[in-house]
């Protein structure tokens, strides 16, 4: 099964690329100078001490679809937060190509340290259930919110910033109520 998700993946990877070339939307012009950190998935740059700018492979999702679906969960549920994705660029790497997506989202700069209590309590009373550790299901909508540990969400003027999600449709989801 993971076999053809993963040449899912490839196929799908390389009708994006032909939506990108049709569309021009690849990058040129990112200032790799400014890097600040990365995780598994992403690498971030700071802009302007205004913006961080996020390379994502999209490697936590089965597809590229998942991944822009995430984007669009992250910006509904945490506005002040809202990715704009600006375009996206390929690198080399393991002797192959690498696709990026290169997203923008206003640059957090914390105040002090995340309780994840709060976390939890402020998901709760907006209906997501913890589930293990810092993931969590909305079981009414039926979307599976991860990942949310004191880097992820931190701490401004006592509001809590959801800097990076990462969110799951399932199939609750796709189906409608009767």
């Amino acid at each position: 099964m993971a076999k053809s998700e993963k040449h899912f993946k490839e196929k799908e990877t390389e009708i994006l690329k032909d939506y990108i070339n049709k569309n021009s939307l690849w990058l040129s012009e990112i200032n790799y100078e400014e890097y600040i950190s990365e995780g598994a998935e992403q690498r971030v740059y700071l802009m302007a001490e205004k913006f961080a700018i996020k390379l994502n492979d999209a490697i936590y999702y089965n597809s590229w679809e998942d991944y822009l679906n995430n984007l669009l969960l992250h910006n509904y549920f945490f506005p002040d937060t809202a990715y704009n994705l600006l375009g996206f660029t390929e690198e080399s790497k393991y002797d192959k190509n690498i696709l990026y997506a290169v997203v923008e989202q206003p640059f957090v700069k914390a105040t002090s340290p995340t309780n994840l209590q709060s976390v939890k309590i402020f998901l709760a009373n907006n209906g997501f259930l913890n589930t293990k550790n810092n993931d969590y299901f909305n079981p009414e909508l039926g979307i599976i919110l991860e990942d949310l540990h004191d880097e992820n969400v931190l701490t401004k003027n006592d509001m809590l910033m959801f800097i990076d999600t990462v969110f799951y449709l399932t199939e609750e989801f796709f189906i409608p109520e009767k």
